[in-house]
């Protein structure tokens, strides 16, 4: 059940009118038990075994880890929860990593090489979510943040909360436990933000996604004929596209359950007006981010071995390169992480993690050499143009990365950036070239159209919610702008019958 069907938006419908209907002390059940429904609905009924064994493991260890008083069987207890749930997520999308790089070094340093069979799971919907969040509701417990909770439908209703399911935001149980299960009243105005969110998801996914990604599947399905400029095009689409899929979703789930009068945390904040790719990741799946450098990155720099390294390394390196190499370690595990989660293959642990790692400790060591360059060349970095300059520079970086995200493979993204530095054909550009990707004159104006709105409702948002600035007009401007909005979806938007939209990027994570 996508969230962009005609079938989801009944659901959704049915769901928020009963929702309001019944008793509010009941709410949280209703809750819990749509949510159980659309998991069903989504997928092989079974698969709900799998969030079923991690949340009902979790919910009995926290429980164990707040009575216990000894804290080296506390330390037990949430070891064995973590062991438990990661092992569930490792088996499900990580073993054929290990797999393929046995077969790819075999291959290449066995005569005869023995190459083992990989393994085909059927995935639930949302694993690697869910299991993040229950994950951080444990480690609370654990850290004295938060007491256990003493229902397990609450907890499993918070690991399986329907909007979330799909594409996060991943959640943290101490934010939402006053909101997922308190009581709720019908709220015009709450509602009706909820649906404007909804429908400018909308407007994302089905008429800029969907347009970018016939670009973009006609260069990367075939990129030994395109090559070249077309594949540098293609890539920068490709950001586009997974920005416009991937927030257009969180707008949809977030639009959903604002309907339903819980606010979940927010997971973009205009990431390509980033200047510098930290602040890029800052305000990009930010609550991927937030909970992987809670859980990670700092329990890692707290571990007795890099607590005591930089002062093994201060007699050889010095204090301050002792501290930088220190602290690089720690960021290499954290980004290492970043693109694990994202899938079991190389590309994306290459694509979503080890470059943009290069690409933070290379821009830290190298500032004193871009310091010494501005002052030679008497760059004024506080100029708007010198901001406009770092936030391109950001974009293509990360597109450059997401180009081993969007590949078939490690080999394959290696192949299409060889094939980009030995084939230039700049000329695509003004002989038509781009147009034989998929999209006509027409469809080309449409997405233009509709980049330019997105671009400037971007602008709108640096200084503040453009909802909030909608909400302050008068009625007939205010509904005229969300009819256009509406018409342009309805017109111009990829759906219907027969029509095979392409899935949630993060959808399968």
């Amino acid at each position: 059940m996508g969230i962009t069907s005609f079938l989801f938006l009944l659901f959704f419908a049915v769901s928020a009118v009963l929702y309001y209907s019944i008793p509010k002390r009941c709410q949280w059940l209703f809750l819990l038990l749509i949510s159980v429904i659309f998991f069903l609905a989504s997928g092989n009924a079974l698969l709900i075994l799998y969030p079923l064994a991690s949340i009902t493991v979790t919910y009995f260890g926290a429980k164990f880890i707040e009575q216990e008083k000894d804290h080296k069987r506390k330390k037990w207890g949430l070891s064995l929860v973590v062991v438990c749930n990661l092992g569930i997520l490792v088996a499900l999308k990580y073993l054929n990593l290990g797999i393929y790089t046995y077969n790819a070094l075999a291959g290449r340093l066995q005569e005869h090489p023995a190459y083992l069979d990989t393994l085909q799971f059927l995935i639930p919907l949302g694993v690697s979510f869910y299991t993040l969040s229950i994950l951080s509701y444990v480690f609370d417990v654990y850290y004295e943040i938060i007491p256990a909770e003493k229902k397990w439908a609450k907890l499993f209703l918070f690991g399986i909360y329907f909007p979330t399911i799909i594409s996060g935001p991943i959640m943290r149980y101490k934010d939402m436990k006053d909101r997922i299960f308190a009581e709720h009243a019908f709220d015009y105005n709450q509602i009706t933000k909820g649906l404007q969110r909804i429908l400018w998801g909308f407007f994302k996914v089905l008429v800029i996604s969907e347009r970018l990604a016939v670009v973009v599947s006609t260069v990367y399905d075939d990129y030994e004929t395109y090559g070249g400029c077309y594949i540098i095009f293609a890539t920068l689409c490709f950001s586009l596209q997974l920005y416009a899929n991937f927030s257009g979703a969180m707008d949809i789930v977030l639009g959903v359950s604002q309907v339903f009068g819980i606010k979940l945390p927010e997971n973009f904040q205009t990431p390509f007006f980033s200047k510098t790719i930290q602040e890029f990741w800052r305000r990009w799946h930010i609550t991927l981010g937030a909970w992987l450098k809670d859980y990670i990155f700092y329990p890692v720099l707290r571990t007795n071995f890099f607590m005591e390294l930089p002062g093994k390394l201060k007699p050889r390196f010095g204090k301050k390169t002792a501290k930088r190499i220190t602290t690089f370690s720690a960021m290499f595990i954290l980004w290492f992480a970043v693109g694990l989660w994202h899938g079991g293959a190389w590309k994306y642990i290459i694509g979503s993690g080890i470059i943009p790692w290069i690409y933070i400790v290379g821009g830290e060591l190298a500032e004193p050499i871009w310091v010494k360059l501005r002052k030679l060349f008497s760059v004024n970095k506080d100029t708007k143009w010198f901001s406009v300059f770092q936030m391109i520079r950001t974009f293509l970086l990360m597109s450059f990365a997401f180009l081993f995200f969007n590949s078939a493979g490690f080999s394959t993204a290696l192949s299409m950036i060889g094939n980009v530095l030995t084939t230039w054909n700049p000329e695509i550009l003004w002989n038509g070239g781009l147009l034989q990707l998929g999209l006509e004159i027409k469809e080309w104006l449409i997405l233009l159209l509709s980049l330019s709105l997105l671009w400037s409702i971007s602008v709108m948002q640096q200084k503040g919610s453009v909802r909030e600035w909608l909400g302050s007009k008068n009625i007939v401007l205010r509904w005229t702008l969300l009819y256009a909005l509406l018409f342009w979806v309805i017109l111009m938007g990829n759906y219907g019958p027969g029509y095979s939209a392409a899935e949630f990027i993060y959808q399968g994570f």
